[in-house]
């Protein structure tokens, strides 16, 4: 893909199309895809660009860049009028039997009749394929076509029956010329003629219908047309009848000639008229010039010296050109030159052999010169490309890129730069880079760079420095820099990666605030754990001894004064003693609630079957009294915990699901699930269970069983807890990193589910 450059103080901007872009072009236009920026009058069908940066890319230098390709197709369409008049005005000769208007000049060949209505339909091709509307592709299509097939059925006629036989000529012309006109003018359409006519409009109807190497194709078709009629000009100025002539053929007529240089002349523009960027930024008649004068001075040179060293700077005119392959093309121009030369004279016996010495050697030296000029153009093409991919990266890059000279005067400034310092481009090119600077890197800058070439230590050169900038408006603000130096020939360059870190300086400074706090607040919770360590040693110690001496002296009036008292009396005695026992129970499991949340648990691998197993022998005497059972439904896994903690959980949730059961047989199942799939469509692994066929709990009330001393069914006579058994489940299962939650159905049960974190075997938490 071709890339058109606009400079803008030192910037590349590269404008090209996307492939499937220019596809759809093609197809909706039928013509090639234009630049970016191209003919005002398709401007307003093409599909919106993203909008460049105005102050890199102007609409002076895209009027510009633009202007050779309106050129080039207007000189296209120019030439398709002319040859549309020549091949009229000849026809025009045809129909009203004038000589002078079909020979030119009396005694010279003439311009037969297929000859005249093939210009006709050339010119009408080549200018209506440089218009997009649908029409005009149809009618070049259908013209060109037309003029191929009579150039192609002239040649065949030629090879398989022979000179004497014009049949295709006279096909159209006995219709509408008299036969004895016809006779007196005789002739043809000449192999040469026939030749140009049928590659011409061949690599026409290429063009309009194949995208890939046509106008490579085109290009190399327009040199060999022109060659071919500067040839037959050559022989008419130089009285060589070999030039027009092509063995006992009917001959290339003279305006004939002029005209198929005309109509190469009108390909080679269209060619360059059909790429998105300057394909030759020399005129059209220097080549052609170069060709006619070397094919003259070859007619003249028999031995084929002075013509080669003619050749040599129509080669290396492809140095103007953007087609890389353009030397190539001019060396085969060439070396069909110098062939065409050679056969065009006659030859000495003597001469013979040197002089095709010496036009082996012209096209091998031209052919040599051609190649150094294509690797030359392939690699200076190759350096373009990465300057405007490296020029792309640049301008497309969030961070700042300012590149400056070894006196700290700044040569580029992206546009990321431009938004972070608020400079535009034309401010900052050829200032000091100490503008962006604040104190003191302002004033130490210089001094910096003059210890830097008299010694050449690096001090920051492929550091990363955290610095200050200063904005347009004075504002200072941190950025992170990274310098590197790159050398080119005797010139060293500095490139500056500049990144806006106040954000980042932002959040350091939040963090620290944040780190300061959590540093209180850590303080404080160790200030309240010891505080709360403390009213834990007063509640086991001093809260406790009154409660035990109320319980200790309830009894001994029992004991002592039971028959003193009335009814009343000991029913109140014996209340006093259930709620100091009672009392000293909701002490115990506070402070056992406190101490639960600070302690290390000691994990290690334990086989939770026989934890259940452990715990079910323990309560034998309960499950008996209720004429309770306990089942392990399933094999429950080995997993590692703290295994105490864990009897503890078990304990409470088969407690619970035994002594709030209304069944006459209470049945307790206990068991594990790898996959559990909730009521709710919540999807849990690795879960135990305690399932019961109790009573069964109000959804309303889920959550509150997990609360602190919180009971479902209070009895003010019942010493059978205090409420706080699922709150130790819950903290214990959570200091496990798991879950716990339950599905209740009222009069049918409940099933509590609970989950484990997972932890290595020996690893304890912290309190």
């Amino acid at each position: 893909m071709n890339l058109a450059v606009l400079r803008h103080h030192h910037i590349a901007v590269p404008l090209k199309f996307d492939i499937p872009y220019r596809r759809s072009f093609r197809k909706k236009r039928g013509t090639a895809p234009p630049c970016l920026l191209s003919i005002p009058r398709f401007r307003k069908r093409w599909p919106r660009e993203p909008k460049e940066d105005t102050r890199v890319q102007d609409q002076g230098n895209v009027d510009l860049q633009d202007q050779p390709r309106r050129h080039y197709r207007g000189f296209a369409i120019a030439v398709g009028f002319m040859m549309f008049l020549l091949g009229v005005t000849a026809l025009a000769g045809w129909l009203l039997q004038v000589e002078i208007v079909i020979s030119l000049v009396p005694g010279f060949p003439s311009m037969a009749f297929n000859t005249a209505f093939c210009f006709v339909l050339s010119g009408v091709g080549l200018a209506a394929s440089t218009l997009a509307a649908r029409r005009f592709r149809v009618t070049a299509t259908i013209t060109a076509g037309l003029a191929a097939a009579i150039a192609a059925a002239r040649l065949v006629e030629i090879v398989t029956i022979g000179r004497t036989f014009h049949n295709v000529d006279v096909l159209i012309t006995h219709f509408l010329v008299p036969p004895d006109f016809i006779a007196k003018i005789g002739g043809g359409m000449g192999p040469n003629t026939a030749l140009v006519f049928l590659i011409a409009n061949l690599s026409l109807l290429l063009s309009l219908h194949v995208e890939k190497k046509s106008q490579v194709v085109q290009e190399l078709t327009s040199y060999v047309v022109i060659t071919l009629g500067m040839i037959a000009l050559a022989g008419y100025v130089t009285d060589a009848e070999q030039g027009y002539r092509w063995g006992p053929y009917a001959a290339m007529a003279l305006h004939t000639a002029i005209g198929i240089v005309i109509f190469g002349s009108g390909l080679l523009a269209r060619s360059w008229w059909m790429q998105p960027t300057n394909r030759a930024q020399i005129p059209l008649w220097i080549p052609a010039a170069v060709c006619f004068t070397g094919i003259l001075v070859d007619l003249y040179t028999p031995l084929g010296v002075a013509n080669g060293i003619l050749y040599v700077p129509l080669v290396l005119t492809a140095l103007w050109f953007g087609n890389r392959n353009a030397p190539l093309f001019f060396a085969f121009a060439c070396t069909v030159l110098l062939m065409l030369g050679f056969f065009a004279v006659r030859h000495d016996e003597a001469a013979f052999w040197q002089e095709i010495a010496n036009r082996t050697i012209t096209a091998a030296t031209l052919w040599l010169i051609a190649l150094l000029v294509f690797y030359f153009m392939r690699n200076n093409y190759n350096l373009e490309s990465e300057r405007v991919r490296f020029g792309a990266l640049v301008r497309g890059t969030p961070d700042a890129v300012v590149v400056i000279d070894e006196r700290g005067m700044i040569k580029n400034f992206n546009p990321a730069a431009e938004s972070m310092f608020g400079y535009s481009l034309q401010e900052t090119i050829g200032r000091n880079i100490k503008m962006l600077m604040p104190e003191p890197y302002h004033s130490e800058h210089d001094g910096y760079l003059g210890h830097y070439r008299q010694t050449g230590e690096e001090r920051i050169i492929g550091k990363t420095r955290m610095v200050s900038g200063r904005r347009k408006n004075g504002i200072v603000f941190p950025i992170d820099v990274s310098i590197s130096a790159v050398v080119t020939g005797h010139t060293k360059t500095f490139v500056g990666i500049v990144r806006d870190i106040s954000e980042r300086v932002r959040q350091e400074e939040r963090m620290k605030t944040t780190l300061s706090q959590l540093e209180a607040y850590t303080a404080e919770l160790e200030r309240s754990n010891h505080d709360l360590d403390e009213f834990a040693y007063i509640a086991s110690h001093d809260l406790k001894e009154p409660l035990r001496g109320l319980h200790n002296h309830s009894r001994f009036l029992l004991e002592d004064y039971e028959d003193k008292l009335d009814q009343d009396g000991v029913r109140r005695l014996n209340r006093l003693v259930r709620l100091s026992q009672r009392m000293e129970k909701l002490v115990n499991d506070l402070l056992y609630f406190s101490r639960l949340g600070r302690q290390q648990l000691a994990v290690k691998r334990t086989d939770i079957g026989l934890i259940v197993k452990d715990v079910v022998a323990t309560m034998e005497l309960l499950l008996e009294e209720r004429h309770a059972k306990v089942i392990i439904d399933g094999r429950l896994p080995e997993v590692v915990c703290d295994a105490p903690r864990l009897t503890e959980v078990f304990r409470n949730l088969i407690t619970n699901a035994i002594k709030y059961n209304d069944k006459p047989a209470p049945l307790v199942s206990i068991g594990y699930l790898d996959r559990f799939v909730g009521q709710d469509g919540t999807v849990a692994r690795n879960v135990f269970f305690v399932k019961d066929n109790g009573k069964g709990i109000p959804q309303e009330f889920h959550e509150d069983i997990f609360r602190i001393f919180k009971r479902l069914e209070k009895s003010q006579d019942s010493d059978d807890g205090t409420g706080a058994g699922l709150t130790f489940v819950r903290k214990i299962i959570a200091r496990h990193n798991g879950d716990i939650w339950l599905e209740s159905e009222v009069g049918t049960g409940t099933t509590f589910y609970f989950t484990l974190g997972k932890r290595r075997e020996g690893q304890n938490a912290a309190a």
